[in-house]
């Protein structure tokens, strides 16, 4: 937890232009020491500044504080409860990648649709041509990357499930069709006699919901989860507030974290705790603007979408007696 807060401070520092672009190194270095000499290798995001120690603002240092500290105290669905909602509420598409079987030794990737069924695995109907179906019926080995509907950058959330892809038995098929068929309501090669049900088993979980947070999830985790149910009308909210009231969001992370002027809030996620917005400010002693995302958490818990309407309008309220 001590390594986690400070690698999400220094990625904050990076994120909110506290360390100015022309001074550091990149986010994603990973090497233990700055000399050019081959050394050891760690896994791990290096954001040390090169040359002398940088000198903040006393005020823009105390929003750094602020930010800092409420980010790590704010409410955000647990992992394995952020995966299983993103494969849920996915779009249906995912890249598939398989162990080719007509070019030993390499991956093969493939864009393809799937569905989670109710336990979260992968649901996929493929053509018996298809090179991955091929490749699954040689070596069923098998990982899915999935991103998050509203994916835009390395902001978003992402998932890589590892595990096997095996034919689904004859008696569950009718079964897997009425799931498929939810999440893609026009595919109607469900019904082609040359088309195979597969189901993935999944062993392994990789998981990034974005700078600083990252790492993996059991199986028995994500299969104990379950899909967070605001987010299924979450992004209908987000837009209704992006569209009409982005003044009110401006104001609530005002109200919420002291000093932390923004000049742009675009909530990118709605969760029965709280929402993901990404904003722009400009530091202060720098012209230069910058944008992040941050969590913005309810008071409290959201129970459905009139309860979700109730809270914001109780937060803008009291943003707006902050003012």
């Amino acid at each position: 937890m001590f390594v986690r807060s400070l690698l999400l401070l220094s990625v904050l520092q990076v994120t909110l232009g506290f360390v100015p672009a022309s001074g550091r190194r990149s986010v994603f270095d990973t090497r233990i020491f700055a000399e050019d000499k081959e050394e050891p290798k760690s896994a791990g995001h290096d954001v040390r500044s090169s040359g002398a120690p940088m000198k903040v603002d006393p005020e823009e240092a105390k929003v750094q504080a602020a930010f800092a500290e409420h980010q790590q105290n704010a409410a955000k669905l647990g992992w394995a409860t952020d995966v299983r909602t993103l494969v849920e509420y996915n779009h249906g598409f995912a890249v598939m990648s398989t162990i080719s079987k007509s070019d030993p030794g390499f991956p093969g990737g493939s864009v393809v649709g799937f569905a989670p069924d109710e336990e979260g695995r992968p649901l996929f109907i493929f053509s018996g041509m298809s090179t991955h179906t091929q490749d699954i019926l040689a070596d069923p080995k098998c990982s899915v990357t999935i991103a998050s509907k509203e994916f835009k950058g390395a902001a978003d959330g992402r998932v890589n499930l590892m595990g096997t892809a095996k034919l689904v038995p004859a008696d569950e098929r009718e079964k897997c069709k009425e799931m498929y068929l939810k999440k893609h309501p026009g595919a109607f090669w469900v019904d082609f006699g040359d088309f195979n049900w597969f189901r993935m088993e999944i062993e392994k979980i990789r998981f990034v919901g974005g700078f600083a947070r990252a790492g993996s999830v059991t199986p028995e985790e994500y299969n104990e989860a379950k899909p967070d149910p605001i987010s299924a009308f979450g992004m209908q909210v987000a837009q209704h507030m992006n569209d009409d009231h982005q003044e009110a969001t401006i104001a609530m992370i005002a109200g919420q974290i002291p000093g932390l002027e923004v000049t742009e809030a675009i909530i990118t996620s709605v969760d029965a705790l709280g929402m993901y917005v990404k904003v722009t400010r400009t530091p202060r002693a720098s012209d230069q603007p910058q944008q992040f995302k941050l969590r913005l958490p309810f008071p409290r818990p959201a129970e459905n979408r009139k309860d979700v309407k109730g809270i914001i309008v109780e937060m803008t309220q009291a943003a707006a007696k902050a003012e």
